[in-house]
């Protein structure tokens, strides 16, 4: 699996892609976080937890770009054939795409470290919120690898899948606001479902400086079963073609 999660990796940074998404991702951090600091009319007004709340909703518009090349690309240009037909297991190569995928929004984050580190050197950062707001985005954004890369395994057409997987994931992060409807709030088991998938509401937890259990066996959860979902699809795809 090792092999195939390096190509994988090797295949982003060999396209203009990783590397749009890893400047996109800069510039709207850095624009986030200059109009935070120019804002702020307090010493203490200025927050990691804001800059990073507002960059969930630009992960829905970045992560399909980087998903799309799961399945969706590799059935466009003729390769999935050679990858379905090979010894590897489906679930190791759903696998060696998420970790490579994962493995490039690690990047991005150690990138965005450079602004946390300016702002101890000339003020005070609250660690242990810092950490914390740090591991919520990141699990939100596997969340949203995971469910991009199943969309991916739906369609051959690039373009329908960068528009279902953004469609989803800004639902995704929508939930808490439906979860709100007199309508869901009403039927106790659909309320208790959608609130257990408020993304929103784990990550504010987590910003705030608190690691729950119940949220990070939610996140591993949705993690889980979208590539379990994942595996099924391409799997029967497989299937069908001997």
């Amino acid at each position: 699996m090792f092999s195939l999660y390096k190509k994988e990796l090797q295949s982003y940074f060999l396209s203009p892609a990783a590397y749009a998404v890893l400047a996109f991702f800069t510039l709207t951090f850095s624009l986030t976080m200059i109009m935070d600091i120019s804002s702020a009319t307090d010493l203490y007004e200025f927050s990691f937890t804001s800059l990073f709340y507002v960059n969930l909703f630009y992960l829905a518009i970045l992560f399909p770009v980087l998903t799309m090349r799961s399945f969706a690309e590799e059935r466009k240009n003729g390769t999935e054939v050679l990858l379905l037909s090979s010894p590897i297991s489906v679930t190791k190569i759903v696998m060696a795409k998420f970790l490579a995928t994962a493995t490039v929004f690690l990047i991005m984050l150690i990138v965005s470290l450079y602004y946390p580190i300016i702002t101890a050197l000339n003020g005070h950062v609250i660690l242990a919120n810092l950490i914390c707001t740090y591991i919520g985005f990141y699990l939100f954004g596997l969340v949203c690898i995971a469910l991009g890369i199943l969309i991916s395994s739906f369609t051959e057409s690039i373009i329908l899948s960068i528009v279902m997987s953004e469609a989803a994931m800004i639902l995704l992060l929508l939930v808490d606001n439906i979860a709100n409807y007199t309508f869901f709030s009403n039927i106790p088991i659909l309320s208790d479902l959608l609130h257990w998938l408020s993304n929103q509401q784990k990550f504010i937890t987590f910003s705030n400086g608190y690691m729950q259990i119940s949220d990070l066996f939610a996140y591993l959860t949705e993690i889980v079963v979208f590539l379990l979902l994942t595996i099924i699809s391409v799997e029967k795809r497989r299937w069908s073609r001997r």
